[in-house]
């Protein structure tokens, strides 16, 4: 498989070939180095993409490694979601799973060696006065009172730290740099904190955790990373990155290299808010459909090939270009469905419908194309019977000029099947509609009407045979393109109350064998997906991925 797709831009692959071309690279390196601590959102699939990607475009490696610094916060049940995501996407990576967790030893010893150097230093200040001495963006910060403690007490103070004396928050382990920088990434950053907490991978063994800063680049330095790829938020954190790189004895010396990351309009990508949503019950886990996880797209009905598909368009560039449209996301699953997902009727909002001059015992079978356009799918078999169920909102008692639907007195063809002309409608006590009575054209199956002209066509199953089925319509989970734009507002407020709609719907009998996550074209309605969860041969369940509009498209040949 090849991620180089398009000739969207993407200035580090270029970067990378220019240095391969000239010499100065050989065998590339690169990682994706998650934290455990959620599920991965659309996000972490572009740095996925990415970091594979370039891994496999000029035959290096890429590491999947889990920079686990936080026990707290993290879970198996994290980790053991997030290798299943990375496969789906149809990555593999490069030797065994690695954690930070497995430098920690290293880490250690080269926090004494920072110690020893007069680099480092144990500091009592509380969290709060920590905050108050490292200063403003226009004001200089104070050195602690602790700074210039010698090695020996901080060695001392650093292993009693270690061995649990201390209480959590009691003291922390800094680095000492300068308090004047402008950047104040480099303001004695912390390096080790105490955390009287059970890890996943190392269990008691640790009452210290280094920080994410400090284990980051050294692990890249441990595993011989050759370009650390990673967000635009982190540029002012790269002299810190080489500041320890050069202070310490590592084996290497990777490269940090940032780009923008994504952001997608009606869409939140904060895990801390995202873990919000599944902790209040606003939405049913962290696969629940209406999620951008992976997991959450997935059971959707997305598919591994759009999502690559869209992180290829989207490109990779320094310029924060705002916020991505959500159609084009839409546009590369619509895409990718129209031509692998098979056809079947589904009806949503079922209306009875009675063909009077059929005889009630009378079936007809149709073997209809699984696709359009493949001959490699199996065909359909659909039963026609004298009782039949339509779309509600394919008939209108006082239709417009242009309604070509099903109306009083007019035609429709039913799709693969005969011309029906409604003749009378039924309602109950309080006038609403119960059933159609309907006559058929026999002479219309396969050929248009002599002498007039039938413009709509409508979907239809069987009464006696189609398959009860629940379907779920997904939307968007929020109202606004940015629900997090203002800080002083509850992003919660700008939820959409219609995010999810669920109907009982009847399909044609071929839904019966839909496997989970099995994908169809419900024709004329849309694309869906049977839920991996719920799905079973008693109890159907079907998810919308997508509407069969795509007005992304439309857009962009107008432009």
């Amino acid at each position: 498989m090849t991620t180089e797709t398009s000739n969207a831009p993407n200035f580090i692959r270029n970067q990378i070939r220019e240095e391969i071309e000239a010499g100065r690279s050989q065998k590339i390196v690169t990682r994706f180095p998650p934290e455990p601590n959620g599920f991965l959102h659309i996000g972490h699939a572009k740095s996925i993409c990415l970091n594979f990607g370039l891994a496999e475009q000029f035959g290096g490696d890429c590491h999947l490694r889990f920079d686990d610094t936080n026990p707290a916060k993290e879970e198996q049940a994290y980790i053991d979601a997030i290798k299943e995501d990375v496969h789906w996407l149809g990555f593999q990576w490069a030797g065994d799973i690695r954690f930070a967790s497995d430098y920690f030893d290293q880490l250690y010893a080269w926090a004494q060696h920072l110690v020893k150097e007069g680099k480092a230093y144990v500091d009592d200040l509380s969290p709060d006065e920590i905050r108050e001495y490292r200063g403003t963006l226009t004001e200089a910060g104070r050195p602690s009172p602790y700074r210039d403690r010698s090695a020996e007490e901080n060695l001392d103070l650093l292993e009693r730290m270690r061995q649990g004396e201390f209480a959590e928050g009691e003291k922390v382990l800094r680095a000492k740099i300068d308090m004047a920088s402008p950047n104040i990434n480099l303001r004695d950053p912390i390096l080790y904190r105490i955390r009287h907490a059970s890890h996943h991978q190392t269990g008691d063994k640790w009452k210290i955790y280094p920080s994410y800063d400090f284990t980051h680049g050294q692990s890249d330095a441990i595993e011989g990373i050759t370009h650390s790829v990673c967000t635009l938020e982190f540029e002012d954190h790269r002299p810190l990155y080489e500041w320890f790189l050069e202070q310490l004895p590592v084996p290497a010396k990777p490269r940090q290299i940032e780009f923008a990351r994504l952001n997608l309009n009606y869409t939140l990508t904060s895990k801390r808010k995202l873990k919000l949503l599944v902790d209040n019950g606003i939405v049913d886990g962290w696969d629940d459909p209406r999620m951008p996880t992976i997991s959450g797209m997935r059971r959707r009905g997305y598919t591994p090939a759009s999502i690559r598909k869209f992180c290829e368009m989207i490109g990779v560039t320094r310029a924060d270009g705002g916020l991505v449209d959500i159609a084009m996301l839409t546009h590369a699953i619509r895409s990718d469905l129209e031509d692998n997902a098979p056809r079947a009727m589904c009806v949503l909002k079922p209306l009875k419908v009675v063909l009077t001059n059929v005889d009630a015992d009378h079936e007809e079978v149709y073997e209809v194309a699984g696709h359009p356009a493949r001959d490699d799918m199996p065909v359909r078999r659909i039963p026609f019977t004298r009782e039949l169920w339509i779309d509600r909102d394919d008939f209108m008692e006082e239709p417009p000029k242009k309604f070509f639907r099903l109306a009083p007195g007019k035609e429709v063809r039913l799709r693969n099947s005969y011309v029906i002309r409604c003749d009378e409608v039924i309602k109950d006590e309080a006038g609403e509609i119960q059933e159609l009575r309907c006559s058929v054209d026999f002479d219309t199956l396969g050929k248009n009407p002599e002498g007039r002209k039938v413009k709509g066509v409508i979907h239809w199953v069987s009464a006696s045979y189609g398959v009860p089925i629940e379907v779920r319509l997904y939307d968007n989970l929020f109202l606004v393109e940015q629900p997090d734009k203002d800080k002083d507002a509850d992003f919660l407020e700008h939820l959409n109350p219609e995010s999810l709609v669920t109907v009982q719907g009847v399909g044609e009998p071929s839904l019966a064998d839909a496997g989970s996550e099995d994908r169809y074209q419900f024709e004329r309605v849309g694309y869906f997906c049977a839920d991996r969860y719920a799905s079973r041969p008693d109890h159907l369940v079907f998810n919308r991925t997508v509407g069969l509009k795509d007005t992304w498209a439309k857009m962009q040949k107008k432009g």
